[in-house]
């Protein structure tokens, strides 16, 4: 990669950056390229020029944005630790809380994971359900997941929700209490049990 070629790289990462950091904290509807513009210290017509239009910008920064998650998860996953702690890890990332996304952002990435051609079902498919199902049975190796739930048992599970966070009235109830979903998925309406 050339001189030339660096700094246009660079800087389509600083608008991808600030554009990320602008719908996160407003959403997507209540930013302007102007906006995006400014913040990333470049012209309107450089955003329009790398990405052509809002639109193709927005699918990139929800790129962006599954590609943070999964890479902080993938790290996890992928990681010697015993099941317990990559399951604590998973819960209380402390990465990627619910509380630093905006409601309207939250609806319009599910909005787009709807619509059947996301992004993030990509990554799930090839890159997630592996390392789930690795994680299923390290869980039950090491005595955390009862043996005598299936692996296709679990991904039902998994995609009953899925499919309901594809409903868009989902949306607004799912991102207050993700974190209270997501141990009731690992631990149960019992709890953890120490």
């Amino acid at each position: 990669m050339d001189g030339f070629e660096k700094r246009r790289e660079q800087k389509k990462k600083k608008i991808i950056e600030a554009a990320y950091a602008l719908f996160m904290e407003f959403g997507i509807q209540k930013v302007s390229v102007a906006e995006i513009a400014n913040k990333a210290n470049v012209s309107q017509v450089t955003i329009y020029n790398y990405f052509e239009n809002k639109d193709n910008l927005v699918r990139i920064v929800f790129k962006y944005f599954v590609d943070q998650i999964w890479n902080e998860q993938k790290l996890a996953l992928e990681s010697d630790i015993p099941f317990d702690e990559k399951i604590k890890g998973i819960i209380f990332d402390k990465g990627m809380h619910a509380s630093q996304i905006s409601t309207r952002f939250f609806q319009d990435f599910m909005k787009d994971y709807a619509s059947g051609q996301s992004y993030v079902e990509e990554v799930y498919v090839n890159e997630a359900l592996p390392l789930l199902i690795k994680l299923f049975d390290e869980g039950r190796l090491q005595g955390y997941i009862d043996p005598t739930v299936s692996n296709e048992a679990i991904l039902f599970y998994l995609q009953m929700f899925q499919l309901y966070l594809q409903r868009e009235e989902a949306t607004q109830a799912i991102l207050p209490i993700a974190e209270e979903l997501t141990k009731l998925f690992f631990y149960g309406i019992a709890g953890k049990k120490d």
